[in-house]
């Protein structure tokens, strides 16, 4: 039987995210759902994408959504101020492990990669983004900064409110999320910190499956 299952913010926790897809048993015939933030701050960023892409290559059904820092990636290949803001977010971390000094001299095959991410994706009922949504706008679709940027614990919007949205980007603890989860809440993030683990209650990478709201997470390597 396939699962449909999503993953929190990544970092370049390379030997992490293969420890977690490990740990759940992912099959082809699953659906997984990135929610970006692959890039800055961990030490096996480029590690990590050629996994990322080796997947699908190998016939995986995986949608990587678009992160807050992708979007700086792409956006300081033409903008010098996005470039020092994106270095400012830890983007040195990116271009060390990639060999590059800056965005523009990527392999084109990783400049493909990170333009062609989505900044959300629905599966029937369930919403899945990396941040958030604009609760106070017409069109909560057509903001796409808030769905990088913005997330909120409840959407009262007639498109959002009844809807379940599954988010990164805000870290949160592993208790938090799964209190979330026995609440039935709507809006579960489940950025657990990959890459903060000095701080007490994060460290971890964590994957939801959706039909069991079972979380999976393990400690980062």
């Amino acid at each position: 039987m396939s699962r449909l299952i999503a993953i929190g913010d990544i970092h370049g926790c390379c030997r992490t995210f293969q420890s977690l897809i490990n740990a759940i048993d992912l099959k082809k015939n699953d659906r997984l759902i990135l929610l970006g933030d692959y890039i800055d701050r961990g030490d096996q960023i480029r590690e990590l994408i050629d996994l990322i892409i080796d997947l699908r290559d190998k016939g995986f059904d995986i949608t990587p959504l678009k992160g807050n820092h992708e979007d700086m990636l792409i956006g300081s290949v033409d903008d010098p101020e996005m470039f020092f803001l994106w270095k400012m977010n830890h983007g040195r971390t990116t271009l060390e492990s990639f060999g590059v000094p800056d965005a523009g001299h990527l392999d084109n095959k990783y400049l493909d990669f990170f333009r062609s991410l989505p900044e959300y994706t629905a599966v029937g009922n369930i919403l899945f983004v990396h941040a958030g949504f604009n609760d106070y706008i017409d069109d909560p679709f057509s903001d796409t900064q808030s769905m990088l940027w913005e997330s909120n614990p409840r959407y009262m919007h007639p498109l959002l409110r009844d809807r379940i949205i599954v988010h990164g980007h805000r870290p949160k603890q592993v208790e938090f999320v799964q209190d979330q989860i026995r609440k039935q809440s709507h809006v579960i993030p489940i950025d657990t910190g990959c890459v903060y683990e000095k701080e007490e209650g994060y460290g971890f990478l964590s994957a939801l499956e959706i039909n069991s709201y079972k979380l999976t997470s393990v400690p980062r390597q």
